[in-house]
């Protein structure tokens, strides 16, 4: 089931929702320190980790599927965000060189399409950072965050899907080892949760974050790229890390 991106909003303002926001991106800046000059995609609800990540890109796009519905993004300033069919994205082949996958991939009725379809925009040598609720962790059993809602997946459920869609994992990390309780003891003391649950292994963290590269040799997506000509075509053209890439206009 898809959230209501006001749901997402309010979680994320409330205490709980923003320490776990910095447990969450704690983890990813951990593999993410520099995307000066990159191509960036936030799929889902990505915006409260983008906002600290967006400095320096070339470009930073906010997804949001259809059915959660969409907020304008960064406050103030040209939206960069759009409602989207997640499986469907108005992009040419390619075209981005990180994704960011924050409360997608749980709620998507079809993950393998939507991994597919993440392959399709990402561009080669490109990487994806899947935030995802651990199966086995109290943050996916309790509904009263947004990580209770939808399909949590296991390790070796993740490791399929991306091995079926061409994602090779380069990286596997865990956050919100901490319980999903909104009091002061709990809040205060997350970090030492985090710490703890790094250090050893133990089998209760809230979500995966999960890094992989893409795969190169599968074959040209013809058909979806003559779906979206003429539709919306944001042509960005990928960076590959090396220099930075300038939009072209849309026909």
């Amino acid at each position: 089931m898809h959230l209501d991106v006001v749901d997402l909003k309010s979680f994320y303002a409330s205490p709980l929702g923003n320490v776990a926001q910095q447990m969450i991106l704690r983890g990813i800046r951990s593999r993410w320190e520099n995307l000066s000059g990159l191509a960036v995609l936030g799929l889902g609800y990505a915006t409260p980790y983008l906002d600290a990540l967006r400095e320096g890109t070339e470009r930073t796009l906010a997804f949001m599927p259809a059915r959660q519905g969409v907020i304008a993004w960064p406050p103030g300033q040209l939206s960069c965000a759009s409602l989207v069919e997640a499986t469907d994205l108005p992009l040419r082949d390619q075209v981005v060189d990180r994704v960011l996958m924050v409360h997608a991939l749980e709620t998507s009725d079809d993950p393998a399409a939507l991994m597919s379809e993440v392959w399709r925009v990402l561009a080669p040598g490109g990487h994806i950072m899947i935030i995802v609720p651990n199966r086995r962790g109290p943050w996916a059993r309790l509904d009263t965050t947004p990580f209770g809602h939808g399909q949590p997946f296991s390790k070796r459920q993740l490791t399929g899907l991306m091995r079926q869609a061409l994602f090779t994992p380069t990286h596997w990390g865990e956050a919100l080892f901490m319980p999903p309780i909104q009091r002061r003891f709990f809040l205060r003391t997350a970090m030492a949760w985090e710490r703890l649950g790094s250090n050893l292994p133990l089998p209760f963290a809230g979500v995966y974050v999960i890094e992989a590269t893409k795969q190169v040799y599968r074959p040209a997506l013809v058909g979806k790229a003559a779906r979206v000509r003429g539709i919306l075509q944001p042509m960005l053209v990928p960076t590959g890390g090396a220099t930075a890439g300038k939009a072209a206009s849309a026909d």
